[in-house]
Parts: structure tokens; sequence; C-alpha cells
């Protein structure tokens, strides 16, 4: 029987709603990186006004970007019904490990006729908390300040928003400036804190703890202690005990029956030729991972809705011993090289099922290695368990 580590990790999933707002502006922690060039963000240019053209929403003068020195690992991320105090700040900062802390507006906006969950940032020091190919980048922070949208590199390349190209916002058009991949779950955008106030954001409802030496559930749980009723706290790249990540034997029992694997395939099968749309669940559309949720869910197996929640469902096994049935996860994000950003089904005999990208429809097509992450066998029990 193969073996796992496996960690259930805590992400953000849930619609954030537009809350109240604060008069108050508390500044968030400074941290800086060491600096490095990327490609996938190209210096803003000069905005040229063309006739007839509708203009992105107005902004304020902008700040130079500052240079980064330090990178701090984001634990957990904090998110509440009404903008942070500085009171509210203090407690948390006195609370055991708390290294760092960073402020951020928080909300689900439609971009491009798309639900996108988006932060709206000081770009000097939230870069700061991002994976290190995103950090390093000068031209992706400074077009940032200047008033683009930075993108997610699954949303960009498998949602159809091309770098440079305009899209519709609920203030005007918005010019998407870069990928960037923060590291946070389900957060697929970022703004300037500017550009945040002309999409209606509220103001000072997230905050982003640094506490890398310190148990994660553990100081999740103090943080809602000590913060107002109806406060969420998920865990990003936690910190977990021993016991909980320890190497976990897997009987025969713990995986998908035979007749559960052949429904899941069917029921993938049935919708061969089905658009891909980024963020969609089905019936009639999907991307990758909604195919892969909807599909097991018509076998009674309960998945979790993204790739990197699905690469922890059960034991990784060797591509050569994959059967129909397994999912095979590929790392295809540039600005975040670690991350899991595509799953297709085994479908068995060298072949997978799987949603590819915008323009493209569910398909069976030969499993390719390029950029494999591994393979997994999925555990229902497991895959319950995921958040």
């Amino acid at each position: 029987m193969p073996f796992i580590v496996v960690a259930l990790v805590a992400v953000l999933t849930a619609d954030v709603l537009l809350l109240a707002r604060s008069g108050q502006d508390v500044g968030p922690v400074r941290a800086q990186a060491t600096l490095k060039q990327t490609p996938l963000a190209q210096r803003r240019p000069q905005q040229q006004q063309q006739q007839g053209q509708q203009q992105p929403p107005p902004v304020t003068t902008v700040q130079p970007v500052e240079p980064l020195k330090k990178l701090h690992k984001p634990n957990l991320f904090v998110l509440t019904r009404k903008p942070f105090t500085n009171e509210l700040l203090r407690k948390v900062a006195k609370l055991r490990g708390v290294r760092a802390l960073e402020l951020a507006d928080a909300a689900s906006v439609m971009l491009d006729g798309k639900r996108v969950q988006t932060l709206a940032v000081n770009p000097s020091t939230f870069r700061s908390y991002t994976p290190k190919v995103t950090a390093s980048s000068d031209p992706l922070w400074q077009n940032v300040a200047a008033g683009d949208v930075a993108v997610s590199f699954v949303l960009g390349n498998d949602g159809g928003l091309a770098l440079h190209r305009r899209v519709a916002s609920p203030a005007g058009t918005l010019r998407i400036g870069a990928y960037a991949t923060t590291g946070f779950g389900a957060v697929d955008a970022v703004v300037s804190k500017n550009v945040g106030r002309t999409l209606g954001l509220p103001r000072d409802n997230a905050l982003i703890v640094s506490a890398p030496d310190t148990n994660s559930e553990t100081l999740r749980r103090a943080i809602l202690r000590r913060l107002p009723k109806g406060t969420q706290v998920a865990m990003v790249n936690p910190v977990l005990p021993q016991p909980q990540t320890q190497t976990r034997t897997w009987t025969s029992g713990s995986f998908m029956t035979g007749e559960q694997i052949t429904v899941a395939l069917k029921a993938a099968a049935s919708k061969l030729g089905r658009p891909y749309v980024w963020g969609a669940e089905g019936p009639d559309t999907f991307d990758c991972s909604g195919l892969v949720q909807w599909a097991f869910a018509q076998a009674g197996v309960r998945m979790p809705r993204v790739t990197h929640q699905q690469w922890v469902t059960g034991p990784q096994v060797p591509l050569s011993q994959a059967q129909p049935g397994d999912l095979i996860f590929w790392r295809l994000d540039p600005t975040n090289p670690d991350y899991i950003s595509h799953v297709a089904i085994y479908w068995g005999n060298g072949k997978m099922i799987q949603a590819p990208r915008t323009g493209d429809v569910v398909k069976i097509s030969p499993v390719h290695t390029r950029n494999l992450a591994g393979v997994v066998r999925v555990s229902p029990v497991a895959a319950a368990k995921v958040r």
C-alpha cells in the first residue's frame, strides 16, 4: 500500500460580501525582499487617451513602490465583518508567535463577467507576503500601484484574461497589468488600495498574519477568541504539529470502489465537448477542478473545489502505477512554481479526461509529463475532510 504525508489545509474559499467601511487608515507592517526581475509584467506604458475609448477608474497620485528586503511567509488569513481598528490589531499582534501583520481590503468583484475574489493592497508592503517570483518583480507592483489589476496565472492563462487586455469591472475598465499568484487560496486578483476604493471594496477587513514558528491551529483559535463574532480565519501555509503530518498507511478500504470509479468516469465522459469556463462547476460548463468535483460527486464522493485542495485527497502513486479514476496534477504557474494549478482524471491506457482552458472543451487526451506534480489516488474519507 502506498504512503503519503497528509496535511489537510484550509484555504480561503468563501465569497466575501461588501461590508461597512472605516475612516481609519491603519498602516501595515513593512517587509521587503531581494530584487529580481520577472518577464510576467512589463513596465506600464504611458497612458494614451483614444477618442471614444472608455478609460480606467481614476486613481490618486501614484507613490513609488519600495524595494523589498525580506519575505514573510503568510500563515493565516483573517476576515472580519467590520474594519480592523488599532485596538483589534494590537490584540492580534500581542499573540505569541506573531511576527508580522498586513492589512488588506477583500471582496468578491465581477471582472470580465467572472466573480473573482479580489484583494486591494499596499503594493510596497503586501508584495513581501507573496511567493518569491511574484514578490521580487518591481514592474509588477509598479503596474498595480499605477492602477492595473494583477490576476493569478490560472485566471489569466486558463480564464482568458490576457496580459495588457482591458476588462470590465464595476468601476469601468481595468488593465491586466501582470500575472501574480498571491498564494492565498482562492484569491485571484490584486489591485491597489486606491483602485479598491473605486470598486467599492470594504476597508481594512482582511489581515494577513505571519507566524512561522507557531502552531497555526492554536493561533487560529486564539485570534477567534479575541476578535468580534463573525470573524473568519483561514490557514495558509499552516504550521501543524508533527502527529498531524506523520506518514500514514492506507488500507484497500480507504479508496473508491470499482463501482464508484466507473460512475465518476462515465459522468466525466458524459460532458465531453462541453466548454471550459473559468470558475465553472457544471453541469454545462467546467474548469479543470470543477469537472473533477462534479464527476466524483455523481459517485457519492465529496471533493474539495480547487486543485491544490484536491492534491491532498489521498496518497501519491507513481505515474507508472496510475489506475483509472486517479487524479493527475501539474505545476504550471511560473509566478508560484510550487502551486498545483491543473488537474485531470486518469482514463487509462496513457490517456486522461480534462477541462483544459478557455477556448477549449472537455476532452480525452494523452497524458503529458511536462511540469507533472504527481498522481493521487482519491480516498473519499480524506477528501471529505479537506477544507
